[in-house]
C-alpha cells in the first residue's frame, strides 16, 4: 500500500530527504507521494521513514493503492534495477 500525505501537512521539509525511492515531492500546496515509487520503505527499512519523522502524523496508508509485502518488494526490485540501469 502506498502512503499519502494529507492536507494536515505543514511543509516542514523533513519527509522528502528521508525517502529512499525519491517518491516524495513538493506539490502545488503540500508535499505529495508518487504511489508508483512508494514501497513503504520495503527493501530499505523496517518502517516507512517519512512516517517516522513526520511531526504532525499526516501520512496514512493510501486507500486506493493496496499492495501486499510481496508486491512492495517487487516494486522495490523494479525501482532499484531501473536506478542502476540509469546510472550505468
Amino acid at each position: 500500500m502506498a502512503l499519502l500525505i494529507t492536507d494536515e501537512c505543514i511543509n516542514c521539509d523533513v519527509c522528502e530527504p528521508e525517502c529512499p525511492n525519491d517518491a516524495i515531492y513538493m506539490g502545488l500546496e503540500i508535499y505529495e507521494i508518487d504511489p508508483a515509487k512508494c514501497t513503504e520503505c520495503v527493501g530499505h527499512y523496517d518502517a516507512p521513514q517519512c512516517r517516522q519523522v513526520c511531526p504532525v502524523d499526516c501520512i496514512p496508508f493510501h486507500p486506493d493503492y493496496v499492495e501486499s509485502q510481496d508486491q512492495l518488494m517487487a516494486k522495490y526490485r523494479q525501482l532499484t534495477a531501473a536506478k542502476k540501469a540509469n546510472s550505468a
